[in-house]
């Protein structure tokens, strides 16, 4: 160790740098922006998608397919979630879910897929099952109901045009 190794990563009294001062700073003048172009000015911030003056990736290749605003909105779960998250002979509903925020944002339907492994008895509620899921489930010794929708594709229609129904997010 010598003598100019002492202070060697000690920040803490460090003075901070000071740009745009003068040339005897070493930072003066330009203020280690360089000269000219975007990167120079102030509130310059590059967009993720820029690429240099190229023409965008989303821009070369081609629009396909739309989105459905009139489609429901479902939630899925899978029945690990449901081991984790639940007691023995509890009943499991979509409104369960959601008093208890295991489900969040608005949402038309509740589908439950069969990812994962059951013990648990449970007496599960949704609008869709996987068929894998209404298996475990029942080799578990649970019960499965299945729910009608909680409004048809004509009802959500006229709710979007009133605005009381915000439109299907995918």
């Amino acid at each position: 160790m010598k003598l100019h190794d002492v202070n060697t990563g000690i920040t803490k009294n460090r003075k901070r740098k000071r740009i745009g001062r003068g040339p005897g700073s070493g930072h003066g003048k330009t203020a280690g922006r360089g000269h000219k172009g975007h990167k120079s000015r102030s509130g310059y911030s590059r967009k993720p998608s820029f690429q240099g003056g190229t023409m965008p990736l989303f821009r070369r290749i081609p629009k396909r397919g739309f989105n459905n605003a009139f489609a429901p909105v479902v939630k899925v779960m899978n029945v690990q979630d449901l081991e984790a998250l639940c007691d023995d002979g509890m009943e499991i509903t979509p409104e369960v879910l959601t008093s208890t925020r295991v489900l969040t944002g608005i949402f038309d339907e509740l589908k439950i897929l069969g990812n994962g492994e059951l013990t648990k008895k449970l007496k599960v509620s949704a609008h869709r099952f996987s068929k894998s899921a209404v298996e475990k489930i029942q080799a578990a010794g649970g019960e499965v109901t299945i729910l009608s929708p909680k409004r048809l594709p004509k009802e959500r229609a006229e709710l979007l045009k009133s605005g009381e129904v915000p439109r299907a997010h995918k």
